[in-house]
């Protein structure tokens, strides 16, 4: 077996293929590439890209982790700003909220396309080279990672929120359709938030794992994942936390009861993404690959 062709192989699992069964057409090299680039990643070829990604977040210096959260959380209140904006627009349409669901996913094409740190994806992506070699050090390094991150977050959507609502940045109607469209996290008990923040780590987490394959059209695996999301009215704690600042500058909302829905909101983030996607993700792979 050729260890550079499928380095992440064990290399005492037996390959029961010959060369026969590889290439029962004796296809030319040009043919061989064509299959290779157009043919399906493998799962153990999708855990080695997000691996090899998660490492390279994990030895960012701080400064670079800092600044990229914060411009997540800028960015990712544009799922906010949209729905707020097609909410006043379809006001009397009939699947105004179908419609204004769309909205939510900009925040994240933004985001995820601007290789911007959001801490969702990092429950699965700096999670999977701490099970492939398990030791303190990783786990530090990942607890370092988490908190500069989901600081930077929370500061990128208060400070947005703040110039949005106090800054007069966007107009007074969108403003009302904004608070009009994050009020539904208000009305959540803490235990509702923390239920349903687990479906939505997983489908970021599942996210993350989808895009290696997605290929030229990342935009619409991000659409189509995120909306799920939205529809299902489940949490999302970087994007909740923005909608939940601006319903507490509105004077909507006590300071107590963001932290009260934030909180566990962010617990079920974790299982859903690290808890449930990343060790199934693990799971698949475990046999296949070196430790």
């Amino acid at each position: 077996m050729d260890r550079s062709v499928r380095p992440w192989l064990r290399p005492n699992v037996k390959d029961p293929m010959t060369d026969e069964d590889r290439d029962p057409l004796h296809a030319s090299p040009e043919e061989e590439r064509d299959i290779a680039e157009n043919g399906a990643l493998t799962a153990v070829s999708v855990y080695g890209i997000i691996h090899e990604e998660g490492i390279e977040e994990l030895a960012r210096p701080l400064s670079s982790l800092w600044w990229s959260g914060v411009a997540a959380g800028l960015a990712i209140t544009a799922s906010v700003v949209a729905e707020g904006v097609l909410h006043g627009i379809f006001n009397d349409h009939p699947y105004r909220p179908a419609i204004e669901n769309l909205g939510y996913t900009v925040g994240f094409v933004i985001v995820i396309l601007g290789r911007f740190q959001l801490f969702t994806e990092n429950t699965l992506t700096v999670i999977l080279p701490l099970l492939v070699k398990r030791s303190g050090t990783m786990l530090l390094a990942i607890a370092r990672l988490w908190a500069i991150v989901l600081l930077a977050n929370f500061v990128g959507t208060f400070l947005a929120m703040g110039f949005a609502l106090w800054g007069g940045a966007i107009p007074m109607d969108h403003i009302d359709g904004m608070l009009a469209v994050s009020r539904h996290l208000a009305e959540k008990t803490p235990m509702e938030s923390f239920t349903h923040g687990v479906p939505a780590g997983f489908y970021v987490a599942a996210l993350v794992w989808m895009l290696p394959s997605a290929r030229g059209a990342p935009v619409l695996v991000i659409v189509i994942m995120t909306y799920l999301i939205a529809a299902g009215d489940f949490t999302h704690v970087i994007a909740g936390s923005g909608e939940l600042f601006l319903l507490w500058m509105a004077g909507e909302l006590p300071a107590g009861q963001v932290a009260a829905l934030l909180l566990p909101t962010l617990a079920g983030n974790i299982l859903g993404g690290t808890g449930l996607f990343a060790l199934l993700a693990y799971g698949q792979v475990a046999g296949e690959i070196e430790r």
